[in-house]
């Protein structure tokens, strides 16, 4: 049994509000006992550059082991109805999944395992602990602490004779759409009008992305 060739060699995908319906930093900043999220919001919606509030919010919120891993658990049980199925089915099809987050790696990987999708395709930004697994810092080189960060990224992921689809949620998800053949914006979790208005296609559920995807609405096209 072969899979037929489709039209993309690779899929990128946004994390936040886009395979998973939390927030990371929120929830971080939750357990902290801080509230970031309207800082957040802005950002999403573009109104502020995310470097403006990156390292500001992080700052307050100092994550430490414990909660990155209590973090990292929510991702995994708020992941979006049909995501993981959607996925494993880009793979079979020989389409690479992967993600690029502006969250925070320790607490992403548990939500890459849950999608199939190995550590290596997973691209968010490092923090620092130390011993005893208190913050001490996060990468401030990383380009995904700022707006036209997975611009820089998704150029990168380009791959040889390919295409090259993404999807996601935010401002910083639209500010990549030139490096893309495909930028569908996601409003199954949050709606935010100038991604709307700014994306090639729009999908509110997994279900609406498969045939833009996959290319049909049947799990998988096979030949016999």
């Amino acid at each position: 049994m072969a899979y037929r060739s489709l039209k993309f060699a690779r899929v990128v995908f946004d994390a936040d509000s886009t395979l998973s319906r939390i927030e990371g930093i929120d929830e971080l900043a939750r357990l902290r006992g801080v509230d970031v999220s309207g800082l957040t919001e802005r950002a999403m919606r573009g109104e502020i550059p995310l470097e403006s509030v990156f390292g500001a919010r992080l700052m307050r919120v100092r994550p430490d082991a414990a909660m990155l891993a209590k973090v990292g658990a929510l991702y995994v049980r708020g992941a979006v109805r049909g995501a993981r199925s959607l996925l494993s089915d880009l793979s079979h099809a020989g389409v690479e999944p992967w993600i690029v987050s502006g969250g925070l790696r320790p607490a992403l990987l548990p939500l890459a395992r849950a999608m199939g999708i190995p550590g290596h395709r997973l691209i968010a930004v490092d923090v620092e602990l130390d011993g005893r697994g208190k913050f001490v810092g996060f990468d401030e080189s990383s380009p995904l602490t700022r707006a036209d960060g997975k611009l820089e990224i998704l150029r990168g992921l380009r791959p040889r004779g390919g295409k090259l689809a993404f999807v996601g949620d935010g401002a910083t998800d639209l500010a990549a759409k030139p490096a893309v053949d495909l930028f569908i914006a996601f409003t199954g979790v949050a709606a935010r009008p100038a991604v709307i208005a700014g994306a090639h296609r729009v999908a509110s559920t997994y279900s609406e992305l498969r045939p833009l995807l996959l290319g049909s609405n049947r799990s998988v096209h096979k030949t016999q």
